[in-house]
């Protein structure tokens, strides 16, 4: 692949630390890409797809490079949607996945990009999948790619955001249904569905595997600040 071709538009890099998932607390690299099909009603990062644009185009090296300048062993490669740059997005991975610093690289993707094509070619242990996906309220559970749930291993993770108490129940279903092999997070919307509300509810089912998942990263630092 040409430099040119490995081109990658961003919105930014920056170390914090992880917020949420089975890594929260972890010192970590965010990488996050521009553009997203999906168009969730809750979103919270509306500035990593138009009508804006791209803070700035980087070549995979370019990024790599920039990571290298972290101490963080974790790398959070998110967006919008991480996975929407196809093989460009699929080599990055492997690239990322090479330097020696790095010992995990979780993907945050939406659930509406086929998995398969970079379970395949991206064979690192260290990349690990979120596949978050959508539930009613975020106005984009019919965008779901189905497969993906079957796709999921043991070290990957399927993240649901609850807003409602319609939230709570597809997502009961879907696990009931499916049974992904992933690691499930119920993680409520920041103002929408109270955390005790969604724990206490948790508490009702017979589901033990579940992880609880809260934003830290909000509770840090101001709810709407970016870079954190």
């Amino acid at each position: 692949m040409s430099e040119s071709a490995s081109r990658l538009p961003l919105v930014e890099i920056f170390e914090t630390i992880e917020g949420e998932g089975t890594k929260a607390g972890f010192r970590t690299t965010f990488i996050r890409l521009f553009g997203c099909p999906l168009r969730c009603v809750w979103c919270d990062t509306k500035y990593s797809y138009p009508p804006y644009e791209p803070e700035f185009v980087l070549s995979i090296e370019e990024i790599c490079d920039r990571v290298k300048g972290y101490a963080a062993q974790h790398i959070c490669l998110t967006g919008g949607e991480p996975l929407l740059h196809g093989e460009r997005s699929a080599q990055l991975l492997r690239e990322l996945a090479n330097l020696e610093q790095i010992q995990d690289i979780h993907v945050e993707t939406a659930g509406s990009i086929p998995l398969h094509p970079f379970l395949q070619t991206v064979t690192s242990p260290k990349v690990r999948y979120i596949m978050d996906y959508k539930l009613p309220d975020s106005g984009e559970s019919h965008q779901m790619h189905l497969p993906n749930l079957e796709a999921l291993r043991e070290q990957d993770e399927i993240k649901f955001v609850i807003a409602s108490e319609e939230d709570f129940a597809m997502a009961c279903h879907v696990l009931d249904t499916y049974r992904p092999r992933a690691v499930p997070l119920f993680s409520p919307v920041w103002g929408k569905m109270e955390p005790d509300r969604m724990v206490e509810k948790l508490l009702q089912t017979s589901l033990h595997q579940v992880k609880v998942s809260l934003q830290m990263h909000k509770v840090i630092w101001d709810p709407d600040r970016r870079g954190v």
